[in-house]
């Protein structure tokens, strides 16, 4: 961390003598390496901005990261290039947005002990980022956006109790996905309901999982809060209307991109808090003993554009979440 340090002085020993007992303000050098560009993860990086620059203004500390937000746009050699750069540029803490880029920062940062602070990380214990959710036990915590995959397949069966079969679509290469697709699997065949997996690693793969899963003539779609779907949903959320097949997903920003229904926390808070647990790492507090956040995963966005071609009727989703939110399909929010 880099301090501002007084000179041995006479001057100097006196402004120490009348400092004593309150913290001397410091510089604090904060790194953001984001995985992808999409709407949810846009969402994150924005309040982490806002909120040290609130923070910032606040009080005498400053929390700055000009010239240190980079986005790896899903690619395993930017991404440890970028942790390498934050690395050399002396970073007091580095925030690594989603469960790929977390990886990354776990193994770059492993000798050097530079604190991590992750956001959107769905499942870190399974992801091998920390030991317990209680207790981390190494230089890296940080905020989770886990999904209660129950809860969105209960909307599913509240809009068509009479589904017989249920297409989960995913990338076998994210983390995040294994545990909410075990699951799902578990949750749908105990209901005796037909499960199609098909997968994919890119735009290209996850379009030609979505025609198969047409094909197979499945009655809904879920998939879980997955990067490399959620970057091509634009591309293929209008052949599932044409099908009649609604989309649920792990995240607002599926909604937002055409899907039928997304599922999941305010990427905005988790980006605000993610920014607070910063902070307080900066100030003092053990990683390894900062416990991981988790939220309340009550809120539904349905896309109202979608439920009306579709011609689902979701008023029934108002007694199975804290809210439910409409939005219309568009690349970002405002």
């Amino acid at each position: 961390m880099k301090r501002k340090v007084l000179a041995g002085t006479a001057a100097t020993l006196t402004a120490v003598v009348m400092m004593a007992g309150s913290a001397m303000a410091q510089d604090y050098k904060v790194g953001i390496i984001q995985f992808v560009d999409d709407a949810s993860l846009n969402q994150i990086e924005k309040a982490i901005e806002k909120r040290l620059d609130e923070i910032s203004a606040e009080g005498e500390d400053q929390f700055i990261y000009e010239g240190c937000v980079y986005n790896g746009q899903a690619d395993p050699t930017t991404l440890n290039q970028i942790a390498t750069q934050l690395i050399a540029d002396e970073v007091d803490v580095i925030i690594p947005i989603a469960t790929p880029a977390a990886q990354i920062v776990q193994t770059a940062t492993e000798d050097n002990q530079i604190p991590v602070v992750f956001s959107a990380v769905s499942d870190p214990v399974g992801a091998g980022l920390a030991e317990s959710m209680e207790a981390p036990g190494a230089n890296i915590t940080g905020t989770s956006d886990a999904l209660n995959t129950t809860a969105i397949l209960d909307l599913m069966f509240a809009a068509n109790p009479d589904i017989q079969s249920v297409g989960l679509l995913y990338s076998q290469s994210e983390d995040s996905s294994r545990q909410p697709i075990a699951d799902a699997k578990a949750y749908l065949e105990e209901k005796g309901v037909e499960v199609v997996e098909k997968t994919g690693t890119n735009n290209t793969e996850v379009s030609q999982a979505a025609d198969a899963l047409i094909a197979a003539g499945v009655d809904a779609v879920f998939t879980p809060t997955d990067n490399t779907v959620m970057t091509a949903e634009l591309a293929i959320y209008e052949k599932f209307i044409e099908a009649g097949i609604p989309h649920y997903a792990g995240a607002d920003s599926f909604a937002l991109n055409g899907a039928f229904c997304g599922y999941g926390v305010d990427y905005t808070n988790l980006g605000t808090a993610t920014a607070d647990m910063v902070v307080d790492i900066l100030k003092g507090a053990d990683p390894a003993a900062t416990p991981i956040l988790t939220f309340d995963n009550g809120i539904a966005t349905v896309n109202t554009e979608t439920a009306e071609v579709l011609g689902i009727d979701y008023s029934g989703f108002a007694e199975k979440c804290t809210a439910v939110v409409e939005t219309v399909t568009a690349e970002e929010f405002e």
